[in-house]
């Protein structure tokens, strides 16, 4: 199984998540300026390249076909290889997507807002900014998980790259159409939880709904309990992947 991490995050995300004890084997590719790997040019932050890149894999290695899932900016990775690349995928595994068909959705503006920020102030001047913001008062009180997360981009090192993710990822979309999202033939387990505005529920629902193998599965919200987030989240991922 191929297992994508988030917008600025690694493959200790995957870690965290992936149970140990599945019998799965899991690889992360870590996108461009993301952990390990280089960035390289800005110019080439986009969901279209990073799905690039894990289908150079999975053809490099002779995987295919392979389960291929994501969480977050991983999830939106697995879906456009899903529907543009079929033959490389098995099974599909989308965590706490925060696209369906459409670019730039609203959910992804906060992200969009602290690359901005970055982009115009230093971190230290940025960050009280954005402490300033109506939307850091909202996110404390309806999501603090994704504040918290937010919070850490101010300090993410180095600064040039992590305002460029933002501000390109944000604004990008999977290029794929609803009609596509519904051709996608493969078993799929769709994973979301509330109290979380950067992923809101209703696009795992929607998600859900076009995908004509997918069974959505709503587990603890991390702003609840992480412990019991990341519990949830293996026992789904558990099931999902001992019935294919």
């Amino acid at each position: 199984m191929i297992f994508q991490h988030g917008l600025c995050g690694d493959a200790s995300q995957v870690a965290d998540v992936f149970p140990a004890d599945s019998g799965w084997c899991c690889t992360t590719l870590e996108c461009r300026g993301h952990g390990q790997s280089e960035a390289g040019a800005p110019a080439h932050f986009s969901i279209s390249t990073f799905a690039a890149d894990v289908a150079s894999l999975i053809e490099a290695r002779g995987l295919p076909p392979i389960v291929i899932g994501g969480i977050s900016m991983g999830a939106v990775i697995a879906l456009r290889l899903a529907v543009l690349r079929p033959e490389l995928v098995s099974a599909l595994v989308l965590a706490r997507p925060a696209w369906c068909y459409e670019a730039a959705p609203a959910n992804m503006q906060p992200n969009a807002v602290v690359g901005e920020l970055l982009r115009r102030f230093p971190p230290d001047q940025a960050r009280a900014r954005f402490e300033a913001s109506e939307l850091a008062r909202r996110l404390e009180e309806e999501a603090p998980d994704n504040l918290a997360s937010l919070r850490g981009f101010f300090s993410r090192e180095p600064i040039s790259i992590t305002r460029e993710l933002l501000c390109r990822i944000s604004a990008d979309g999977p290029g794929v159409s609803s009609d596509g999202i519904g051709s996608i033939s493969v078993p799929a387990l769709i994973i979301g939880h509330n109290r979380d505005l950067v992923h809101p529920l209703s696009i795992a629902q929607a998600l859900a709904a076009l995908i004509p193998r997918a069974n959505l599965v709503e587990i603890t919200a991390k702003a609840d309990s992480r412990e019991r987030y990341c519990d949830d989240f293996r026992q789904a991922l558990t099931a999902f992947l001992k019935g294919l």
